[in-house]
């Protein structure tokens, strides 16, 4: 993609960072010496599983997190490690349109809400498929926050009376609280028409991602516009590498993108896609770790903010930062996770714990699956 080209935005084109090779040497235990690979349980399963499995890197800007999903392949999965390399300083910052230099911010291993920089991002709550009385006691684990994100559509249309029960005890409990939904892409589009029908009645803030493909989207928001539903669709899963956010734009599939730092390859490229796409951008986690958290906790903080964006997300974007509160233990000690304090988490840098690394450490079966894993994708960035 050449550097001229102009996106829908009128901002060049962001370069495809994940085919830009990288001079590294044949393997990676040559310059990352310090490797960790943890299994962090889940208080409740989410996106179908019950715990996590992360790896962990250290490089001259400290720590950083490698946690592609197990099920995916090398090329996707070398994204998440250009932006762990990047992150962690081993590498430089790929960006063509963003600012270069990112705000410097310190290295803790404790996060309370508001670091000695002063910096924090307003985060939401996440709650998963549950029955309507854990509502409750999952939010709570949030403490204040202004926006919650409810996950829906577990078992695609089939869930949609326990995702409307859920739903309705939400609202009973906070009838003031900003509602997100995200469906993972799990309606076909029929399914789709008919459960916004349902969900319009819920006031939404945007429906996340309710169809697989871009063109999907497309055409289920030109069919909530010809019903009058005010439903704002956003894509994720549709965002997963920088000439997404291009076509969603070009078509007009959504008013707003969720971005990530590991699929996208690092803060720059993230930066980039959003520059380049012209749309109103909510940061989002992949299920991290504090470590991970960090990385998006300083993207966001990076956000540009315009009269779009504040229309449709306030003036002060919440994030979908809060996801370590999904998890029963973390590479910090206790109380010193990267977990929302009323609302918000701060931008910092994380150290993990050394007993925390040594008592959540994978078998050392899976330690060799995620180096061999981890060694794949450093050769595919050097191809």
């Amino acid at each position: 993609m050449p550097d001229t080209a102009r996106s829908h935005s009128g901002a060049p084109e962001p370069v495809a960072l994940s085919s830009v090779p990288l001079d590294l040497p044949a393997r990676f235990d040559e310059v990352i010496e310090d490797l960790h690979v943890v299994r962090l349980p889940m208080v409740t399963r989410f996106r179908g599983i019950t715990e996590r499995e992360v790896a962990l890197l250290s490089g001259p800007a400290g720590w950083a997190e490698f946690s592609p999903f197990v099920e995916y392949g090398t090329e996707e999965a070398s994204r998440w490690l250009r932006a762990s390399l990047e992150f962690s300083g081993l590498i430089p910052q790929s960006t063509t349109l963003a600012e270069a230099a990112p705000s410097t911010v310190p290295v803790r291993s404790s996060a309370p809400a508001a670091d000695a920089n002063g910096v924090t991002v307003a985060v939401n709550g996440t709650l998963p498929a549950c029955p309507p009385d854990e509502v409750e006691p999952i939010l709570s684990r949030y403490g204040r926050v202004g926006t919650v994100k409810a996950k829906v559509a577990e078992h695609g249309f089939a869930s949609l009376d326990e995702d409307l029960a859920r739903l309705r005890e939400f609202r009973r409990l906070f009838p003031d609280t900003t509602l997100r939904l995200d469906a993972n892409a799990g309606f076909t589009p029929t399914e789709a028409i008919e459960a916004c029908e349902a969900f319009a009645d819920f006031d939404l803030q945007y429906f996340e991602q309710p169809v697989p493909e871009v063109e999907q989207l497309a055409d289920l928001r030109e069919e909530l516009a010809r019903r009058g539903l005010p439903i704002v669709i956003a894509a994720d899963e549709s965002i997963r590498k920088a000439e997404d956010p291009l076509r969603v734009a070009e078509l007009g599939a959504a008013e707003v993108i969720i971005v990530k730092v590991q699929p996208l390859g690092g803060i720059g490229a993230a930066l980039d896609v959003i520059s380049a796409s012209g749309l109103p951008a909510v940061v989002s986690s992949a299920l991290e770790s504090s470590v991970g958290l960090a990385a998006g906790a300083e993207l966001a903080a990076r956000l540009p903010h315009t009269d779009r964006s504040r229309d449709i997300l306030g003036d002060r974007v919440a994030c979908g930062l809060g996801t370590g509160r999904l998890f029963t233990a973390d590479i910090v000690a206790e109380g010193e996770a990267l977990t929302p304090v009323d609302g918000a988490i701060p931008v910092t840098r994380i150290v993990p714990d050394p007993d925390r690394l040594q008592q959540l450490a994978v078998d050392p079966g899976r330690f060799e699956w995620w180096a061999g894993r981890l060694q794949n994708c450093w050769s595919a960035l050097r191809v």
